[in-house]
């Protein structure tokens, strides 16, 4: 509750907090939106693929023209790294080894790292927030994205005495979106390919967050984060609306869906037959906490939160995230108290690649939101006891076996460089945190 004066006195000393942002797409848009009107906050430098993109971005969500020539925009990241005075890389492309790559090196030039990226901070985030702690910078979550907001929430209940049951977000979900590839998104967003196109909507990406990978990522990274398990068989998406959280989210032998307490889980916005669930958390967070002792409980009533029947579970939630437009909290936290929003401390969840058809030895995977494969929560042991691939690693590899629809690919299933980078940073993770 102090960031804001604690930035107005930074600007007042004149030592603003400078931040470098690789990435201008809809996250990054978002942030810089909301950076000429954050006195102190500076972006100085922005990292695109397409610099003539990022400085248009620049103006569409409102720039002048006089920020826009004081701003430098290049396609090195390595290089605006170690190349200037700033405080706070943000690592936003979305790319798992692009992503790893700039967080090790900002960690080893000394800055904070807020990684947007969850992709990359699933496949290696436990083994780069380390060597960060290590470096005596901070590995952050990105607030305004679900993992943070979410880890937020966590960290009050435990901190205020609750139980934490469970935790997560909501999305739109049905069975059958797991199979869904690019050709066939649309439809389910209620546009025609001609209006996506129009609105320059990349069909592979927001498969990803209809095919369940982007949930199945985002629950291992609060899991990682907040010391939460994972399903033992994946995701349920159990119909649930804001109400009934303390009833549906709790313990089966309580009379809820969960096979036990203290996991990760998303409620789905619509029912098995397609109908809306009732006041859905389709957009928000959630944590479901338990009541320590009989006046707490009492508590819960008398102050009008929602219960299940016991009265001893009770749900708070954040009906909606504003992605990039919240960011400045995870860069003001590291920058002027040293703090995460939200990083791992352990590695608790995986996502691994389950075939969409019948894939035959020879094709080659596309990775997240694809037509070849979707990301699968699985507990982090249980992945590695299966040779799991991850989803991060499954693009633009090649299968050497057949794999049957809606079964794990496996290490064993894909031609490996082991000298790949990423690759190795991955089975490094591995090695350090699965024991």
């Amino acid at each position: 509750m102090n960031l804001h004066h604690l930035l107005k006195t930074r600007a007042a000393a004149g030592k603003p907090v400078r931040v470098v942002l690789i990435g201008a797409g809809k996250f990054g848009s978002m942030f810089l939106s909301q950076v000429p009107h954050t006195p102190g906050l500076e972006v100085p430098v922005i990292v695109d693929l397409d610099r003539d993109r990022a400085r248009e971005a620049c103006r569409t969500v409102g720039w002048d023209d006089a920020r826009i020539s004081a701003t430098t925009f290049t396609d090195d990241g390595a290089r605006a790294i170690a190349g200037g005075a700033f405080d706070v890389v943000v690592e936003a492309t979305g790319n798992p080894a692009v992503g790893i790559r700039h967080a090790r090196a900002a960690i080893a030039a000394g800055k904070h790292v807020v990684m947007v990226n969850v992709e990359a901070d699933v496949l290696a985030g436990p083994l780069l927030a380390e060597e960060a702690r290590k470096a005596g910078v901070v590995y952050s979550l990105a607030y305004g994205d679900q993992p943070a907001l979410t880890a937020e929430m966590v960290d009050w209940a435990r901190a205020t005495g609750f139980r934490v049951v469970a935790a997560g977000k909501g999305t739109k979900y049905l069975p059958a979106y797991h199979d869904v590839t690019p050709d066939g998104v649309w439809q389910h967003y209620g546009l025609t390919a001609g209006e996506a196109q129009s609105a320059g909507m990349n069909p592979q990406m927001f498969n990803s967050f209809l095919d369940g990978t982007k949930s199945a990522i985002e629950m291992a990274a609060i899991a990682n984060a907040c010391t939460l398990d994972v399903p033992s068989e994946g995701l349920l998406f159990p119909p649930c609306g804001v109400d009934d959280l303390p009833h549906v989210m709790r313990p089966r032998d309580k009379g809820g869906v969960l096979e036990k307490s203290g996991i990760v889980e998303v409620v789905s916005s619509l029912e098995r037959d397609g109908r809306p669930v009732f006041r859905d958390l389709r957009w928000g967070v959630y944590v479901v906490l338990e009541a320590p002792n009989d006046y707490a409980a009492d508590c819960f009533k008398q102050y009008g939160l929602k219960t299940d029947a016991s009265g001893r579970y009770a749900a708070m939630y954040k009906p909606y995230h504003l992605i990039g437009l919240e960011l400045n909290i995870s860069v003001l936290s590291a920058a002027l108290r040293n703090e995460p929003t939200g990083q791992p401390r352990g590695f608790r969840g995986d996502v691994a690649a389950v075939a969409k058809r019948n894939l035959r030895a020879g094709e080659t995977l596309d990775g997240e939101g694809g037509y070849t494969v979707w990301g699968k929560l699985m507990p982090a042991a249980a992945s590695l006891a299966a040779g799991a691939l991850p989803i991060g690693l499954a693009h633009r590899v090649k299968l050497k076996s057949d794999v049957a629809h809606g079964a794990v690919v496996r290490w064993s299933d894909v031609e490996v460089d082991e000298s790949n980078d990423t690759i190795k940073t991955r089975k490094a993770m591995e090695q350090a945190f699965s024991r």
